[in-house]
């Protein structure tokens, strides 16, 4: 896709390339779009984030067919033409240009420059703001700028569950000792050592017939 100067263009994260399907070079995929109808069609380009050591550093990829097996998509895309080469692009991210004036009414889809600089709030109480993203193989990374420096959240559902760029809110809920470090367990060996017992009183002999 095509810009000029007045219509700057971003990138979009899009996917995620898992892993080898089959022996023709199939890989499967992780989509960060609902609407992949439109983004991934015959034809479509994609820059890929792969390993400064990958042959695939700084290349794109482009998309011969996309198909669903049991209702796992999988891509078919040019120049991968078996599973030996599939297998070498295992998890790389796809990623998209994309006009940075267009809004995506996508669920859960924003453009890293949209969030870099929100709020970054805990309990109605800002804690920090988001300074950028890291994209990486496994997850997504918010590294968040706090009072005491730079911490980082993991971009799932179940610890950032709003971001609200209207407001310039994003909302976390992170499980204890994500933000803050858990007390210490005691140590045994500082343990104040356990009252020693008493020794308990000898036994006063019973006398014999001989003592008598």
């Amino acid at each position: 896709m095509s810009s000029d100067s007045t219509t700057p263009a971003t990138q979009l994260r899009v996917g995620r390339l898992t892993k080898a399907h089959g022996l023709k070079g199939a890989i499967k995929l992780e989509l960060f779009t609902d609407d992949p109808g439109r983004r991934f069609v015959p034809g479509a380009v994609f820059t890929l984030q792969v390993p400064t050591s990958s042959p695939w550093h700084g290349k794109t990829i482009e998309l011969v067919e996309l198909r669903w097996y049991n209702q796992h998509p999988v891509g078919f895309f040019k120049d991968v033409p078996d599973r030996e080469a599939a297998e070498a692009l295992a998890k790389a991210i796809l990623w998209i240009d994309q006009d940075s004036a267009e809004q995506t009414d996508e669920e859960d889809a924003w453009y890293d420059h949209q969030l870099v600089g929100l709020a970054v709030v805990r309990d109605g109480v800002q804690i920090g703001t988001l300074t950028r993203l890291e994209h990486l193989p496994a997850q997504d990374l918010l590294i968040v700028k706090t009072a005491t420096g730079e911490v980082m959240i993991p971009f799932v559902k179940a610890i950032v569950p709003s971001v609200d760029i209207a407001a310039g809110v994003i909302t976390i809920t992170p499980p204890p000792g994500l933000l803050e470090e858990l007390p210490d367990e005691p140590d045994t060996a500082d343990a104040a050592p356990a009252p020693e017992t008493p020794p308990e009183p000898a036994a006063t002999p019973t006398p014999t017939e001989q003592d008598v």
